[in-house]
């Protein structure tokens, strides 16, 4: 027998989560509901019920939060790629700021932190790097390009998205269009896109070697413009441009991207990573060249380097700087980028930062300056590193405000650290993603 829904209830919404769902409660369990804001009384029906909790989508709304907002997106609400469409601008970073202040506080016992002011720029037309579902939907009669479904496997019926770069803003109608005409169609699951400032790089994932008839539908499409046509047929080493696979077509070379100020060109390959918002990218590497405060006789540390997008910057100003980055792939592109540059005084090196000893020859460069920009997962075993060196500044740039508050409290309380400034940056508009920056000095 099929388990019964519960019926719809009413609560009040107390608080948002990090994820931005709104909190209400019932029978002694709180229930998290979707697209709800605190203040607003509210009917809800559970959909999820946990041991601890429950997730609920929200049926009517008696009384409006004054933060709220109608969603720019036809297809907020069951689209994945947007959490807070919902939440006015200004009201979404206060949230990210209050996450950040709160995990500064509770996770990193630093007492009370006033913040600077948020790096910002467009809520809109920011995103130039997307992972885009592809699905075959013969009860739709046609193919849905886009993202996934809030809670659900699917991809979303969209045909525009504003979000997206405005040259990737009609993207997923463009490409419905295209794999409709493909033989393989049905074995195309993702396209992965990268706007750059030369070209615009979409990878198609196919799950099969395509056939000849699709490569040169996929080389007319290229011809039309303005994208270029890169294939990845088995793992990630297996991306190249389809002129490796259909010799007509023109090989387009690597992307790149300016940072203008710093008269700095980045090359990298579609699949790499690079920040997903150029605006705030910049204005991030601006704010942590100028936090670093350089001169010209200082030896710096870049660790979690990438493609080398703080690490040259960083080397107009300073007497050399040492990028140290896991992958090897973005640590020969680095390098590459230097070379490309002009620059002689950054040097790199490719290790794992999980799993060093602390005797590394790049620890002995006699670094005072130093910036890391981990993954989510944070920098918790460089934490006794920094300790032992004790350089007179640290940028911490974080992706994920939990672990950086776990790491910055170890620097504050343990090694004798202190926390200069924090603030967010608003690298993803509209989601409940947070970024942000902190700026510590050295011990005395």
């Amino acid at each position: 027998m099929a388990r019964r829904r519960p019926l719809p209830a009413w609560g009040d919404v107390t608080d948002l989560t990090h994820d931005g769902r709104g909190v209400t409660s019932a029978d002694g369990k709180r229930v998290f509901v979707h697209d709800a804001l605190p203040g607003e009384r509210i009917e809800y029906q559970v959909v999820k019920r946990r041991r601890n909790y429950e997730e609920a989508l929200p049926l009517t709304i008696e009384n409006p939060a004054p933060e709220r907002v109608e969603p720019r997106c036809p297809v907020f609400g069951r689209c994945g790629g947007c959490s807070l469409q919902h939440l006015e601008h200004e009201a979404q970073l206060e949230h990210k700021q209050r996450q950040l202040r709160e995990n500064l506080q509770r996770i990193g016992q630093l007492g009370d932190v006033d913040l600077a002011e948020p790096i910002v720029a467009s809520p809109w037309a920011y995103r130039r790097r997307a992972r885009l579902g592809v699905k075959n939907v013969y009860g739709k009669g046609r193919v849905l390009v886009g993202f996934r479904e809030r809670m659900k496997p699917y991809i979303v019926d969209m045909r525009h998205c504003d979000v997206l770069d405005p040259s990737l803003a009609n993207l997923p109608t463009e490409l419905s269009e295209l794999v409709a005409t493909l033989d393989a169609a049905a074995r195309l699951p993702q396209v992965e896109v990268s706007a750059a400032d030369n070209q615009i790089a979409l990878v198609f994932r196919f799950l099969d070697a395509p056939s000849m008839a699709d490569l040169g539908r996929l080389a007319a499409f290229q011809s039309a413009g303005p994208y270029t046509v890169w294939l990845q047929t088995g793992g990630p080493d297996t991306v190249a441009p389809l002129a490796a696979f259909h010799a007509p077509v023109a090989d387009p070379g690597l992307l790149h991207y300016e940072l203008a100020s710093h008269r700095i060109r980045l090359s990298f390959r579609p699949t790499d990573f690079v920040q997903i918002n150029a605006a705030v990218n910049t204005a991030l590497v601006d704010h942590a060249i100028d936090a670093l405060d350089l001169d010209a006789s200082q030896h710096v540390l870049d660790l979690y380097c990438g493609i080398g997008n703080f690490t040259l910057p960083i080397a107009r100003q300073a007497a050399a700087v040492s990028g140290v980055e896991g992958s090897a792939d973005l640590t020969q592109r680095a390098t590459d980028n230097a070379i490309a540059n002009g620059i002689d005084n950054a040097f790199f090196s490719s290790q794992d930062l999980e799993q060093i000893s602390g005797n590394e020859p790049w620890l002995a460069t006699g670094f005072r300056r130093v910036l890391l920009d981990p993954a989510r997962a944070g920098a918790a075993t460089l934490m006794p590193i920094l300790g032992k060196y004790r350089p007179a500044r640290v940028v911490y740039v974080s992706c994920h405000p939990g672990t950086l508050a776990r790491d910055l409290g170890v620097l504050v309380n343990d090694f004798g650290f202190r926390l200069v400034e924090a603030r967010i940056a608003d690298m993803f508009p509209h989601t409940a993603h947070v970024e942000s920056v902190a700026v510590l000095d050295g011990p005395p």
